[in-house]
């Protein structure tokens, strides 16, 4: 057992940055699973499910402006991207049904992005067998209506992507962003590859 003194230098010692170890076994609300989303419906019976995505995007862009402050922009990217991809498994393993075939599931992922008010999925191209695909998501959770920076910022969704596509062709994909509102376009494009 850890006392605080130890614990505090096991956590911090080096440059500040948090050393994940055997911490992750007495802190179980970080170890993330679909149940640790708990029953909402009962949590908020007055509030309801739903929260408008500036709250969503305060979260996010908050998290991500103190993690790229403590660890630097690409740390802080590439932690988003694994968090969606985290997430991605999850939400396919929970939400998706994996036994459809390629067109079918496509149909119900769309859907699913739709009534999750997630984003409007468009696949342009799908080869799943070949391990490619280029779509696009509208009105996207993320970055839609964002000022324009220049830079491609929907992070979080290339992990989504990863391991939705990940979690249904049981393989892992390479996503990444190549048209953001963040950039001028209207929508955001992600192209896919098997890895």
């Amino acid at each position: 057992m850890l006392n605080s003194e130890s614990l505090y230098m096991n956590r911090f010692s080096v440059r500040g940055v948090f050393i994940v170890g055997d911490l992750l076994d007495d802190r179980q609300h970080l170890n993330f699973k679909w149940d640790k989303l708990g029953n909402i419906a009962l949590g908020r019976p007055n509030l309801g499910e739903e929260v408008p995505v500036a709250v969503y995007r305060l979260f996010e862009y908050s998290m991500g402006d103190v993690l790229a402050h403590e660890l630097g922009a690409e740390r802080a990217e590439e932690l988003t991207r694994r968090a969606g991809v985290k997430a991605g498994r999850e939400f396919a393993r929970n939400v998706l049904n994996l036994n459809l075939d390629k067109k079918e599931f496509l149909a119900q992922l769309t859907q699913k992005l739709l009534d999750l008010k997630i984003g409007v999925l468009r696949v342009e191209n799908a080869d799943l067998e070949a391990g490619i695909f280029t779509l696009t998501i509208g009105e996207g959770l993320d970055c839609s209506g964002l000022p324009p920076t220049g830079e491609l910022v929907c992070n979080y969704d290339e992990g989504l992507l990863e391991g939705i596509f990940g979690e249904y062709t049981k393989a892992d994909f390479h996503v990444r962003e190549v048209d953001c509102w963040a950039t001028g376009a209207k929508t955001c494009r992600f192209r896919g590859r098997q890895a």
